[in-house]
């Protein structure tokens, strides 16, 4: 799992060549700039295979995309006068998706990724190109891309087509947090529009680079969600006096699920040192609420989910996934593009985040409810004060939403292309969904965070575990008690911010160790 960590200011390089993009390699690059350098060995692989395919384009024999037209117009033969045109024609036609635009972030990966995939030296593009993609990501010029159009096959096209219509000198980029026409900004920024070559439009707009950047975007911020939801769940824990015994590593040797044994080994270590539980380890409540004593279960199993779209998705982003594929003087049609791996992945991701936003919002419930000596709705004069009693409505509204946007995505499939293109894997839908749910997953967790250092300052004097303490301290020092009603969405934003930069994990952190 990665560590949490700032992201800091300055750039991040990277030498595309045969190395792997890491989890640890996304953790170190969120949040920042990328200045890529193409490696020479990867250069001379796009070398060779561009050579490939200018042979290939200048045979008698019909290559799918190269000297063809595309989708179910694959059997139509374009004259080698008109290759050029037909890439143009496709990345300018494929560039009709709507919606909201892609975040600035999620732009820069899909770049990014793009790039890694034909340094791999299958695609048939020239190295020219290659470097005015790797010019966009150095002067942080940023397409304009729309989220809503893509299928998940063949990839990523409406979504690709946007990202490389600045290439051509056309479209729309972000710059400095401007949008302007991307001739202008290629001008300012000392770049020349290119022509493209045979197959180049194609290989640069198949592919599932808008499907693999949201994931792993996704995946960096749901690792750190993981942790926090355990520190948050144990200062439930102690503000609710719960017991630590269903954390025994003994339970979980039994059932040994990793992600439920990671969880009850986090909570024994967040948890160490607590004057609360000492103070009623020999009192009469046989059990707690599920929504404690399943704690290790829940998280453990989301903890899964999380590891499996982990794996998919870093696959995906190392892999070839355009169409057709150079191999030499041969080109394979096939479909790699399509991205069932990654749709199916994120509807259990969207799942498990679901599921992580669905028991925090039970552990709040039981915060409000007066119980071992808290006060009603965790107000010091309830009746008269409303206490936190709205902000668990806020925490309900959410889940019920979590819950419809979990709906999967990948058992749809609308046929496309006049039948050519006749199961699609709707991954991009999948990926929109997900961002969606973490926004709301995020919010209802911090909510929880502001129920429980709440109930904790009825604890005192007793101390909680360390990392309760801690992070009730981190939490004090921007959000005070509350004796009185307030406006408490004030205190929303506050909480849902500090569980956003990650400082309650940070101090958390230098405390005890997690997994």
């Amino acid at each position: 799992m990665p560590v949490s960590q700032t992201a800091s200011a300055a750039a991040f390089e990277t030498v595309l060549d045969d190395s792997a993009i890491t989890l640890d390699l996304l953790c170190r690059a969120e949040g920042r700039k990328l200045r890529p350098q193409i490696a020479e060995s990867a250069r001379r692989r796009i070398a060779d295979c561009c050579a490939a395919v200018n042979r290939l384009a200048a045979g008698d024999a019909p290559v799918y995309g190269v000297n063809t037209g595309f989708g179910s117009l694959c059997r139509q033969r374009i004259s080698p006068a008109d290759l050029a045109q037909l890439q143009e024609n496709l990345v300018v036609s494929h560039a009709v998706g709507v919606g909201p635009p892609a975040p600035d972030a999620v732009v820069r990966w899909m770049l990014w990724f793009k790039l890694h995939a034909l340094c791999r030296g299958y695609s048939g593009i020239r190295p020219e190109t290659a470097d005015a993609l790797c010019g966009l990501l150095r002067n942080d010029l940023l397409p304009v891309v729309p989220t809503r159009g893509s299928l998940g096959a063949s990839g990523d096209l409406a979504p690709l087509a946007h990202l490389c219509l600045p290439l051509i000198g056309r479209g729309q980029v972000r710059r400095n947090g401007r949008t302007i026409p991307a001739a202008e900004a290629l001008s300012a920024a000392g770049l020349s529009p290119i022509t493209l070559g045979p197959k180049e439009g194609l290989a640069l707009l198949n592919g599932t680079q808008y499907i693999s950047a949201a994931a792993a975007h996704l995946i960096v911020r749901a690792w750190r969600l993981a942790r926090q939801a355990d520190i948050i769940a144990t200062m439930s824990l102690d503000g609710l006096r719960g017991s630590v015994r269903p954390f025994d590593a003994r339970l979980h040797d039994l059932r040994p699920h990793p992600g439920a044994q990671a969880v009850a080994a986090n909570v024994r270590a967040l948890m160490a040192d607590s004057e609360i539980l000492e103070s009623h380890r020999n009192c009469d409540k046989v059990q707690d609420p599920y929504s404690l004593r399943c704690v290790p279960a829940v998280h453990g199993a989301c903890r899964d989910a999380l590891q499996h779209a982990t794996d998919v998705t870093l696959r995906e982003i190392n892999s070839v996934t355009d169409n057709p594929i150079v191999f030499e003087d041969e080109c394979i049609s096939g479909g790699n593009f399509h991205a069932e791996s990654m749709a199916l992945a994120l509807d259990y991701l969207a799942l498990a985040l679901t599921e992580w936003a669905s028991i925090s919002e039970r552990r709040a419930y039981l915060l409000l409810g007066g119980q071992d000596g808290l006060p009603p709705m965790l107000a010091p004069h309830s009746g008269l004060n409303s206490g936190l009693m709205i902000v668990q409505y806020t925490a309900a509204a959410l889940v019920n939403e979590c819950k419809t946007l979990a709906h999967p995505s990948s058992i749809d499939t609308i046929p496309t292309s006049m039948g050519q293109e006749d199961h699609v894997s709707m991954g991009a839908t999948s990926a929109n969904r997900c961002m969606q749910i973490i926004d709301h997953v995020e919010t209802v967790l911090a909510i929880e965070l502001l129920c429980a250092a709440q109930a904790l300052d009825f604890r005192a004097p007793l101390r909680a575990g360390i990392g309760p303490r801690t992070a009730h301290r981190v939490v004090r020092e921007q959000i005070p008690h509350a004796d009185v009603d307030r406006e408490f969405g004030r205190d929303l934003e506050t909480a849902r911010a500090m569980f956003v930069s990650g400082c309650v994990l940070d101090a958390v952190q230098s405390e005890a160790r997690l997994l």
